[in-house]
């Protein structure tokens, strides 16, 4: 009876080929999830110029405490009260020279939607959910007031004309077409939404 020797060996020498397809073959079909961020247009690094001089009615300041709390205009607020102060604001009407807006025509408040600027300032320690819950009710007054609008002139919403002008699959003739109505409804509300350095106390 012959007499076995070892069990054979296997072969190794290709699983480091295999390995590296597998890996090539995950890379390739796996999609990665990324955040949109916010839509927000930085200032230029040089600053200007000419001062511009902005009048104070003509700046609404949100302020952010670290608790969460809302100041607007030095004013305590309820984060469900903020878009509508917001649309007050931009749609008031002070000097009278809007022909769409529908504000109280307020003297101490904003002159018009172009000169109206949202100045929010946050504490370092505010919450993140509750600084982007507040900058969707800012950005949501501007929609809002931009649907209205829409409605008026072309007989649908603003948010939809501008996600299908944003749409990948939106063929480039109706671009072309809904790029001059996105833009003529954001020139009616330009979205003046600044930033302030957040403060430590």
């Amino acid at each position: 009876m012959a007499r076995r020797e070892g069990a054979p060996e296997v072969s190794a020498g290709s699983m480091a080929d295999i390995a590296f397809l597998l890996l090539i073959f995950f890379l390739v079909t796996t999609t990665i999830e990324t955040d949109a961020g916010l839509d927000r247009m930085l200032p230029p690094m040089e600053p200007p110029e000419d001062d511009v001089v902005i009048k104070q009615k003509n700046i609404l300041q949100v302020i952010v405490n670290r608790s969460g709390q809302l100041l607007v205009d030095d004013e305590l607020t309820d984060l469900k009260a903020l878009r509508l102060k917001a649309m007050d604001f931009l749609d008031n009407n002070g000097d009278g020279t809007c022909t769409y807006c529908k504000g109280k025509k307020n003297v101490e408040s904003s002159d018009n939607p172009a000169k109206a600027i949202i100045s929010l300032k946050n504490d370092r320690e505010t919450k993140y959910s509750t600084y982007i819950t507040v900058q969707n009710e800012l950005v949501g007054a501007y929609n809002d007031l931009r649907d209205r609008e829409a409605q008026r002139l072309f007989g649908q919403d603003f948010t939809e004309m501008e996600a299908t002008y944003l749409d990948q699959q939106t063929p480039p003739s109706e671009k072309e077409k809904l790029k001059e109505k996105v833009k003529q409804i954001q020139d009616l509300f330009p979205q003046k939404l600044s930033e302030a350095e957040t403060s430590s106390n």
